[in-house]
């Protein structure tokens, strides 16, 4: 069993006992504070520069997309800083247009142009590889779910315990499905199509709002600071640029594993709609709201890809 408190501070006091983190905290609040946005800068000077020089402008641009994705959940914390409660048919509509959207895009930005790539290095065979593909993507997301691990809280109610335990789940469980919503972006952008990538990437971080909400709302509701909430909420979404990079690098030097990537890809995300989203929005009874905003999400999407093709 896993004592998350425990691993937490273990990793603190290692980063809190580092010479270097306490020099930059003895200098004064300016100074601390300029160190580390200067500390940061650099990092993402080294990061983006060796990304430019050795794959190019196009792997540097889906990077920072698959960034601004995996942030939006953060953005979608916010109004944890305002509300401890939001009505379950408001959260059900934002997961219900979340679903429509990835409905859409998984379609448009990755299901067609998968085929179209895969009819052009195997004539006739697009839509059998995107399909193996797909099936590849559920299958991981089925093995990770299996093998999630049970969390375990010392010192806190049983009743407590078990509500921080279930949440717990559910943000290990949106941290792994990210991954592949971040390889999408990148296999969109190593395709060569910046528009098709911009369009996926959107539509990620649309699908990321209500999810930073819904994993901030509960922990506040159970005594956590609100920035403390809003901090895991982000980080739940920052695991998309490394599946990003991933997937950007990985079709940029191996072209022909575009199209199974993105049937990889496709499959994951339908895989988290079926699993995840749309259950969600009708776990208290059938939810009239979300199945019209599910219809909007996807329009909207469709409108995207109309007004940008």
């Amino acid at each position: 069993m896993l004592n998350i408190q425990d691993i937490f501070a273990t990793q603190l006091a290692r980063v809190q006992s580092n010479t270097y983190y306490q020099k930059i905290m003895a200098l004064p609040q300016l100074q601390r504070w300029a160190a580390f946005f200067g500390i940061f800068l650099l990092s993402q000077i080294l990061i983006f520069g060796s990304l430019y020089i050795v794959f190019g402008k196009i792997v540097v641009i889906g990077f920072v997309a698959s960034i601004l994705a995996g942030l939006a959940t953060g953005v979608g914390a916010l109004p944890v800083l305002f509300f401890k409660e939001i009505s379950s048919k408001l959260l059900n509509a934002m997961l219900g247009l979340a679903a429509g959207v990835m409905l859409a895009a998984t379609s448009f930005a990755l299901i067609v142009p998968g085929i179209k790539s895969g009819n052009t290095l195997w004539p006739g065979n697009g839509v059998w590889i995107v399909a193996i593909g797909m099936l590849l993507g559920a299958f991981f997301l089925h093995l990770s779910d299996k093998k999630l691990p049970h969390l375990h809280f010392g010192g806190l109610p049983d009743a407590q315990m078990e509500t921080l335990q279930r949440i717990s789940l559910f943000i290990i469980a949106i941290t792994i499905h990210n991954f592949p919503e971040g390889m999408s972006v990148g296999v969109s952008f190593g395709n060569g199509d910046i528009k098709n990538g911009m369009i996926l990437a959107t539509a990620i971080g649309i699908q990321n709002i209500p999810e930073g909400l819904a994993v901030a709302l509960p922990l506040v509701g159970l005594g956590y600071n609100k920035w403390k909430a809003i901090g895991i909420a982000t980080l739940t979404g920052l695991v998309e640029p490394v599946g990003g990079l991933l997937g950007i690098t990985m079709v940029t030097v191996f072209t022909p594993i575009i199209p199974i990537a993105m049937g990889f890809a496709a499959g994951a995300m339908l895989f988290v709609i079926s699993e995840e989203i749309i259950p969600e929005t009708h776990s208290s009874g059938r939810s009239r709201v979300a199945t019209f905003a599910l219809m909007i999400g996807f329009i909207i999407m469709l409108a995207l890809e109309e007004l940008l093709g």
